[in-house]
């Protein structure tokens, strides 16, 4: 059984816990200062709790000492300090932050490192990634490469259309910060909120805008590769106007703490959600133009007899299932992991990844049976 670390008690932090304490192979401590986060945890003789200032480097080290790996799961402000912390000690480090400095401060760390350092293990960037880069396998050259992701209320009921279902901090952040693309064949920064365009699925009107973050490293790995590659996150429309007059007009975006009381106190949070992944590639096969695209849709549902949102069952299987490939030896064992290094397949096989799976992959053989 391996011992795993999960640093953050959050709704994300406590479904992977649920989900690693209840596979039977995992023992978990989940970490947090909070007292109320972490008696909010499902304890068992599978999952613990540990009162830990992840600022104090001292008790960081005490509790990676001996670990297989650590999961973080904690503000994305305070991932750099636990990948330090797990690369000191030869600890596997896996996160979920879509900021670009924390990342390319985890790859950093990861030269010549002895253990596996795999940020980027949740839905955007994370699974997104996977995604992408198993389409673009399919072709000779690649013309574009667009990716959505958005996870919305079921029932809007607000001129935001948008209730509370993610990190606060993780959306402002990504609102605010510039965005990662490939342009005309150029690595290049655009704007937030900008580039908005507009999209049908299933009979429901979406926009979607520049974020920062989705792309995780695919501008590095795709450089040279394709013409125009772009992340997007979708809202309902009407989303995009309100938000540029908040940060723009209104310079929230300068401060952030007021934006983040307004939201929590002004947005509910809801478990009633969906989460919406849409890839479209474009390229030559054979000679031919050709253009194909991945949709799917995840829904909120029942996990182990607890209502659990789309976004926290995207998010914690997605790291889960990395995890799981790490554990079983399908992942290299040291240095720095892509997402977009991980087949499409063998995640969707897995135990935990199977949440992603839509009706065609049952119809193409993927086994998603648990393990």
């Amino acid at each position: 059984m391996r011992n795993v670390v999960v640093m953050g008690a959050g709704k994300i932090g406590g479904t992977i816990a649920d989900l690693l304490g209840g596979s039977g192979d995992y023992r978990v401590t989940v970490a947090d200062r909070s007292a109320q986060q972490l008696a909010a945890i499902r304890a068992n003789d599978r999952v613990a709790t540990e009162a830990v200032d992840i600022t104090d480097e001292a008790q960081l080290r005490r509790l990676l000492a001996g670990r297989f790996a650590v999961l973080s799961a904690a503000p994305y402000a305070l991932t750099t300090r636990i990948a330090e912390a797990a690369a000191a000690q030869g600890v596997h480090y896996l996160d979920l932050t879509e900021d670009v400095a924390s990342t390319r401060r985890v790859k950093e760390l990861a030269v010549g490192s002895t253990a596996a350092l795999i940020p980027q293990c949740g839905l955007a960037p994370g699974f997104i990634s996977i995604v992408a880069a198993d389409l673009a396998r399919d072709f000779d050259s690649i013309d574009s490469l667009k990716l959505r992701v958005g996870a919305l209320p079921q029932y809007p009921s607000n001129a935001l259309g948008y209730n509370l279902t993610w990190s606060t901090d993780g959306i402002i952040n990504e609102y605010c910060e510039p965005c990662e693309a490939i342009v005309n064949g150029e690595r290049v920064m655009v704007p937030a909120l900008e580039e908005r365009d507009e999209f049908s699925l299933d009979g429901v009107a979406y926009e979607a805008f520049n974020t920062s973050g989705g792309l995780g490293t695919l501008c590095e790995t795709l450089q040279g590769k394709v013409r125009t590659l772009n992340y997007r996150t979708i809202r309902y429309p009407g989303h995009c106007a309100i938000m540029k007059t908040l940060l723009q007009d209104l310079r929230l975006s300068e401060r952030r703490d007021v934006l983040k009381d307004i939201f929590e106190n002004a947005l509910p949070s809801t478990l009633q959600d969906v989460v919406i992944v849409f890839v479209t590639v474009s390229g030559r096969k054979a000679g031919r133009l050709v253009q194909e695209t991945y949709a799917n849709k995840v829904y909120s549902r029942e996990v182990d007899g607890v209502m659990r949102s789309a976004i926290q069952i995207t998010t914690a299987a997605g790291i889960c299932t990395v995890l799981d490939l790490l554990s079983q030896g399908s992942l290299p064992q040291a240095g720095f992991v892509r997402q977009e290094d991980i087949s499409l397949a063998s995640f969707l096989s897995n135990r935990f990844g199977r949440v992603y799976a839509r009706a065609q992959d049952h119809r193409d053989g993927v086994d998603r049976q648990a393990a």
